[in-house]
């Protein structure tokens, strides 16, 4: 197997940056403030606020900004095969101290989801403290392998010791000692975890999820990466000591990187993150996707663009989506997508043509980790498909709407803000009696109004009797307007 990928990580002392660079091309980018690292995988004392039976939620407080939403169907035990679960009414109670691990992240305006049912992450397997079965990665497909995973695992597991856990992709090719060392490893995280919750109050930390650095040991590091460049001394000494610990065959890998030139620069990462803010991303072809996220959904639009292919018309259309296939994929990754995901291709007249997109898409998507459901074309020529969201996505953790627009990506025009501030002009006169009215606008409103309208501006003036003076207040935004009665 081909050694192509390269995994960088920047740290400054309040951010670690982190990007996985495969034939050189930027795959995905992670960012992690210390202001505000991510909660899932964190397990808390959580105190049961208010509870709902009407939607079998309840809200916990885990000391954060906002309340965390638990449902029934998440507390441990409480799904049953085609049987009725327990209300959540009978199982939680205002007031009650609960151990609860959160499941995603707060997004937007929701808090943070979490589980009773709690999971600790190894680099080989997951450790499921109140199961007692064995589970496999969906993604080993071969039945013999899984079998034989199964069953080396089964026989490193004492009899009487309860427990359960899933077995990773990364434990394919893993030794019987490395395997050990996980399951010894993560016991001896639930010890001491058990431990602190003895004599933990409410809205207690109790365990927190290794930090990004860490993380990229633990869960990005497969069979194909080459190396590890940090570009702190620190860090790189810490990822160093983990790794000799904890992920022997990764640790020689990790190298510090003390060059001249910024890491981020040196492989063109800053130009890409740049790129995955856009809401344009141009193909190679000519042709160009137009991404755009709300809260609900996410849309992809692809077009042609400037592309006139080769043989005839439907040949292009092919190729621009092929090509657009590959890159969507790219860009949900490099981009954090997650949600529901609506994909317009451009419309292809023959099924062998929507087939070979469809299955160039999912062949591209096969190297996310992340899990997704991907459906065939609708009815209007679109494919929907869902992508599991944990985190933030970049564009949110590195940017805010727009104080401008709102987020609305669009800005009232100098004329409409000039009608808008003829109306309030009428409305005032009639409501209030001044010697004067005043004008406070932007550059291009008052521009406009000693130009294009001025003729509409003196016949309101007239007609109200009284004059209209105008002022620039260099501070307002273009929808922004005062009218001052003098």
């Amino acid at each position: 197997m081909a050694v192509t990928e390269e995994i960088l990580i920047n740290v400054t002392p309040r951010e670690t940056r982190v990007a996985l660079i495969d034939y050189g091309v930027t795959q995905e980018v992670h960012v992690e403030r210390a202001a505000a690292r991510g909660m899932v995988g964190n397990i808390y004392m959580g105190r049961v606020i208010r509870v709902l039976p009407g939607m079998q939620s309840a809200f916990i407080d885990i000391g954060g900004e906002r309340a965390a939403f638990l449902h029934a169907a998440d507390i441990w035990g409480n799904r049953h095969n085609g049987e009725r679960s327990t209300p959540i009414e009978k199982l939680v109670a205002e007031g009650q101290n609960l151990i609860v691990q959160v499941v995603k992240d707060p997004i937007g305006t929701k808090g943070a989801r979490l589980s009773t049912q709690v999971s600790m992450a190894g680099r080989l397997l997951v450790y499921l403290p109140q199961e007692s079965h064995i589970g496999i990665s969906q993604r080993i497909e071969d039945e013999d392998e899984r079998a034989h995973l199964r069953e080396k695992l089964q026989l490193l597991l004492p009899a009487e010791e309860r427990g359960g856990f899933i077995i990773r992709t990364m434990a394919e090719a893993a030794s019987e000692r490395e395997l050990r060392a996980d399951i010894d490893y993560l016991r001896r995280l639930w010890g001491g975890m058990q431990e602190k919750a003895r004599s933990a109050g409410p809205l207690t930390l109790l365990y927190q999820d290794l930090d990004l650095a860490l993380r990229v040991l633990r869960d990005f590091v497969h069979e194909e990466t080459a190396r590890i460049l940090v570009d702190s001394r620190e860090a790189y000494q810490r990822m160093l000591e983990f790794g000799q610990d904890f992920t022997p065959n990764v640790a020689e890998r990790i190298e510090h990187y003390a060059g001249e030139r910024p890491l981020f620069d040196l492989y063109g990462v800053e130009d890409e993150i740049e790129k995955a803010l856009a809401r344009r991303v141009e193909l190679k072809s000519g042709g160009y996707l137009i991404i755009d996220q709300t809260e609900a959904l996410t849309t992809i639009d692809v077009n042609t663009g400037g592309f006139v292919g080769g043989r005839s018309f439907d040949d292009t259309i092919f190729k621009t989506n092929l090509e657009a296939a590959q890159v969507i994929a790219r860009q949900l990754r490099l981009r954090n997508l997650g949600g529901i995901i609506i994909i317009d291709f451009i419309d292809m007249d023959t099924e062998e043509h929507k087939n070979a997109v469809l299955n160039e898409f999912r062949k591209a998507l096969s190297r996310d980790r992340t899990r997704m459901t991907v459906n065939g074309f609708t009815q209007l020529g679109l494919v929907e498909m869902t992508r599991k969201r944990t985190r933030e996505s970049l564009a949110h953790v590195l940017c805010e709407p727009c104080p401008l627009c709102q987020g609305r990506g669009e800005l009232k025009t100098a004329q409409t803000v000039c009608y808008a501030i003829l109306r309030e002009l009428l409305r005032e006169a009639r409501q209030f009696s001044a010697r004067e009215f005043r004008i406070l606008a932007s550059q291009p409103v008052i521009d406009m109004f000693l130009d294009e309208e001025s003729q509409a501006l003196a016949m309101l003036s007239d007609f109200i009797g009284k004059p209209v003076s105008l002022q620039v207040e260099t501070a307002y935004n273009q929808e922004q307007f005062d009218i001052i009665l003098m």
